[in-house]
């Protein structure tokens, strides 16, 4: 089993707009709603490659039924800690040029006993679990050293994976992880720093390595990903795709990822199964996963080398 712990669930209102003009009024083409959030996204992602998903995290009241629902209907369990109020709003705009503009709302507060709750309930599913996921931002309030204590309620013998950034990212790594997957600008906000090269890429993975992961998982968007693990460096570049959207592209880069570690697969393995999820996400307008038919289909014409 692979658990994916979502700490901000959110509903995605994606837009399609010939283009955005800031201060008039501009026709919607297409909108549809997702019932999202990172680490769910990642749930639904390892579903659709065939592997057993369990959901959990927060969850609120007045809107959370919807987020039930869309996971019943990709087979995916749950169990949530839930709160009052309602699961914020996000709104994504995407132009006739593939341009992405996002509105983000904030999250509703979590009281301290809730925050407990949670441990408790990592501890528990983890311990049935390959494999343990945990995702994107917190709720409004908590500190970013609540990652540390979430990855440290982690059971042991399950492989720890985080995407997140700042603060957040810094602290879970105190708790050593197996797989840290961030992408380019979340890495150059985190350590200060522009990458422009491989090798200054490569220098940046290894800080992180330094700091706490077994491995770093670099996506690049449309020019792939880097995967290494401080002595072996891989690099698989992408193919190109038509582009309908980049929503939920790094989550189904992580489902992917999460699923050939649970199998033991080798690094350029889990490396080239990541693009291709990744690719395939950006395939489809208004969803936030990929199909199994376009992965496969990508991922046979990936190359990885080492660099």
């Amino acid at each position: 089993m692979i658990l994916t712990v979502c700490l901000s669930p959110c509903v995605d209102v994606t837009i399609e707009l010939d283009s955005l003009n800031v201060g008039k009024v501009n026709l919607v083409k297409n909108k549809t709603l997702s019932f999202t959030g990172k680490a769910l996204n990642v749930a639904i992602g390892v579903s659709r490659m065939g592997a057993q998903a369990y959901a959990t995290g927060f969850m609120y009241n007045e809107n959370g039924a919807m987020f039930e629902r869309a996971l019943d209907k990709e087979g995916v369990p749950f169990a949530f800690v839930w709160n009052g109020g309602r699961v914020r709003e996000n709104y994504k705009c995407i132009d006739n040029k593939s341009m992405l503009t996002e509105i983000n709302d904030v999250g509703e507060h979590v009281s301290d006993d809730k925050l407990v709750e949670l441990l408790h309930m990592i501890q528990n599913l983890s311990s049935r679990s390959d494999v343990t996921v945990i995702s994107g931002s917190l709720p409004r309030g908590v500190d970013a050293s609540y990652y540390r204590e979430l990855f440290r309620a982690v059971d042991p013998r399950s492989k720890k994976i985080v995407d997140t950034e700042g603060a957040k990212l810094f602290s879970a790594l105190e708790a050593e992880v197996d797989l840290a997957k961030p992408n380019l600008e979340e890495m150059q906000e985190t350590l200060g720093r522009e990458f422009k090269s491989k090798e200054d890429m490569l220098d940046g993975c290894h800080e992180i390595l330094d700091r706490g992961a077994k491995l770093v998982l670099l996506s690049l968007g449309k020019d792939g990903a880097i995967l290494t693990n401080g002595t072996k460096n891989y690099y698989c570049r992408s193919i190109n795709v038509a582009v309908n959207s980049t929503v939920g592209a790094g989550d189904g880069m992580v489902a992917a990822a999460s699923v050939m570690m649970q199998q033991g697969a080798d690094l350029p393995d889990i490396l080239r199964a990541g693009v291709a999820a990744g690719t395939a996400t950006v395939t489809t307008f208004g969803t936030i996963s990929f199909t199994r038919d376009k992965f496969d289909e990508i991922y046979k014409n990936l190359i990885v080398t080492e660099i």
